[in-house]
């Protein structure tokens, strides 16, 4: 299985189905257990009516609870946005905020509009976000743990490192999915063909909702359709997995 980086109409391909279709392509290749790789729900999209975004890890670690050595706000926030061209693709932003409970938020509208400027196609973090109506108009997805009205006094810490969030360790230049039902990341070995395995994951599944929008369902006929949509999920699986 190819593991090179994904071009644009790849990822295009990925954004065009959402996240809980993607998990459930990747459980076919068995390349991890169905219930790892995915964030839990402290992680929530803030605005769920956007549409899915896909890009590479661009992490790394927030606090806001104290003045920063430096005495500069956002001090590796150049480094940060500079730091995009060393991943395979578009970035997705992921903070991880070391403060527990987060003290302030980790992004607002200032961020997110850089962000975005540079490529990002989205923001993670662990901790909070504000500005939530002068980031809507921005359509840029953000996940966090909530809403904070300060800032409090925001550090960019360590960039491009192993960070923790929502559960998940992700590492600088993984592959994540995300939408209004969360987030989870993308194995590598296998990201060049989820697209194709959503595709036949919703064909499948279509047996059984056709069958069941059609009206005046029987239980006989409905042990049908599932059986039907076993079996192609089953034959999938072999054709993916040779």
């Amino acid at each position: 299985m190819a593991s090179q980086p994904l071009d644009a109409a790849q990822l295009a391909a990925l954004a065009a189905y959402d996240t809980p279709t993607v998990c459930n392509a990747i459980e076919l290749f068995k390349v991890r257990p169905q219930n790892a790789g995915y964030m839990d729900r402290r992680i929530a999209a803030l605005y769920p009516e956007l549409p899915p975004a896909v890009g590479y890890a661009a992490t790394a670690t927030f606090r806001s609870a104290g003045e920063p050595e430096s005495g500069r706000s956002y001090g590796s926030l150049d480094e940060q946005i500079e730091r995009f061209g060393e991943l395979p693709g578009p970035a997705f932003v992921v903070f991880q905020d070391i403060d527990s409970p987060a003290a302030a938020a980790t992004f607002g509208e200032v961020m997110c509009t850089s962000y975005k400027s540079f490529g990002a196609v989205g923001l993670i973090t662990s901790g909070a976000g504000r500005d939530l109506l002068q980031v809507k108009p921005l359509a840029f997805p953000v996940f966090c743990d909530g809403l904070i009205c300060s800032h409090g006094y925001p550090a960019i810490l360590d960039v491009h490192v192993p960070v923790h969030v929502g559960g998940l360790t992700i590492r600088p230049g993984d592959l994540l999915h995300g939408d209004a039902n969360g987030v989870t990341t993308i194995p590598a070995e296998i990201a060049s063909e989820v697209a194709e395995a959503c595709a036949e994951i919703v064909k499948a599944e279509n047996i059984l909702l056709d069958y069941c929008r059609a009206g005046s369902p029987t239980v006989a006929g409905y042990k049908e359709a599932r059986k039907a949509l076993g079996a192609a999920l089953r034959a999938t699986t072999e054709r993916l997995r040779k």
